[in-house]
């Protein structure tokens, strides 16, 4: 294997654990806010490794591009669904 390969690896490795520990982080946290925070937190950054770990693999920099997208509307979308659901459960708190 090549380092580049290595380094993709790395990043795919440690991009699963992160996804690994926003799921067991929303399982085990008792309410919504803290398991909000720990799915969006972990889930970003390991979206962020797993697509770092495909442009290191990638052939040109328009398939880099297009998983940088990727990974910015995932951050999008994470924030305002995070935002509507712990809106949502504030109000049903009161």
């Amino acid at each position: 294997m090549s380092a580049q390969e290595w380094v993709a690896l790395v990043f795919l490795i440690a991009g699963c654990f992160f996804y690994l520990a926003g799921t067991i982080g929303l399982l085990r946290f008792g309410d919504v806010h803290s398991r909000l925070h720990a799915l969006t937190k972990a889930d970003n950054l390991g979206l962020m490794l797993v697509c770092a770990s495909l442009a290191v693999l990638a052939a040109n920099w328009r398939i880099t591009a297009l998983l940088v997208l990727t990974w910015l509307l995932g951050l999008l979308a994470a924030t305002v669904s995070a935002h509507l659901i712990a809106r949502h459960a504030r109000r049903v708190e009161k």
